[in-house]
C-alpha cells in the first residue's frame, strides 16, 4: 500500500530467499522505475514488490500470481491488480489477504466489481521468518529503520481506507501488527499515542546503539548524535 512498505518488504524478501530475483518498485523511483521494470520484463521467473503504480497499463508477460497482501484503497482498483495476469489467453491466479474483520470486503467486491472470489485456506508447516527479519533489523540501522516507517506508512494508509467502514482503524491490533512487521519496539505516533499494548514485547536493546552497516551512513549520524549531545 506504501513506498516504504515496498523498501521494506523488497530488502527483507531479497535476504530470505535466495536463488530468485527480488526487485522493487513505487512511485517515488521516479528514473529507476523504468529500468527496473523493462529488466524484470526480461527475466525468466522472479518477485516483483511494488505498489499500485504497477496496477494498471502495465502489461508482464506470464504472471502467474498477483499477491496482495493489503487491501487496494478501491475496488477498481483490486480488478486493475488482479488484471496484471491471466493476460491474452494465459492463466493465472490472484489472491487477496484479509484479516477475519475484513471479510465483509468479500461481498462488497462482488457486488461493486460483480467479481467472484474463493476462499483459499492458510498453508500450514509456514516457516516463522519474523525472527531472522529482527536480527537484520538489530545488525542493520537501515533494516530497523525502514521497518519502522514501513510500519508507519501502513497504519496511516489503512486510516485513509475510502471502505472505512469495514476497514476500521480503531478495531486494528496493533501488537499482532507490529509482530508482524518483525519490529523491534513500538514507534510514537498520533495513532498509539495513550495506547498500551501489553501482547508486544519490545527487544530488550537500547536501539539507539544500533549502528548502519553503511559507515558513511553511521559516520553522519555519529556525527548528529555529537551535535545533539
Amino acid at each position: 500500500s506504501t513506498c516504504a512498505c515496498v523498501e521494506y518488504y523488497g530488502k527483507a524478501l531479497e535476504s530470505l530467499i535466495k536463488q530468485v530475483k527480488i526487485m522493487s518498485i513505487h512511485g517515488k523511483m521516479k528514473h529507476k522505475r523504468n529500468k527496473i521494470f523493462t529488466e524484470f520484463r526480461k527475466l525468466p521467473g522472479g518477485i516483483l514488490v511494488c505498489t499500485d503504480v504497477m496496477a494498471r497499463g502495465i502489461d508482464i508477460p506470464e504472471v502467474h500470481w498477483v499477491l496482495q497482501y493489503d487491501p487496494p484503497s478501491s475496488a477498481s482498483a483490486f480488478v486493475h491488480r488482479c488484471g496484471r495476469t491471466a493476460r491474452i489467453g494465459h492463466v493465472g491466479s490472484a489472491l487477496v489477504f484479509l484479516l477475519p474483520m475484513e471479510e465483509s470486503y468479500i461481498n462488497f467486491l462482488s457486488i461493486n466489481q460483480k467479481c467472484p472470489m474463493q476462499e483459499m485456506k492458510p498453508q500450514t508447516n509456514v516457516l516463522d521468518l519474523l525472527p531472522k527479519l529482527q536480527s537484520m533489523a538489530l545488525a542493520d540501522r537501515a533494516v530497523f529503520e525502514k521497518g519502522m516507517k514501513a510500519f508507519v506508512s501502513y497504519v496511516q494508509a489503512y486510516a485513509k481506507h475510502e471502505c472505512n467502514l469495514i476497514f476500521r482503524i480503531k478495531d486494528l491490533d496493533f501488537a499482532s501488527l507490529a509482530r508482524g512487521f518483525a519490529l523491534l519496539k513500538m514507534p510514537k505516533m498520533p495513532e498509539l499515542r495513550g495506547k498500551h499494548f501489553p501482547d508486544f514485547t519490545p527487544v530488550a536493546v537500547n536501539t539507539d546503539s544500533i549502528s548502519f552497516k553503511d559507515k558513511n551512513r553511521e559516520k553522519q549520524r555519529q556525527k548528529k548524535l555529537e551535535e545533539q549531545r
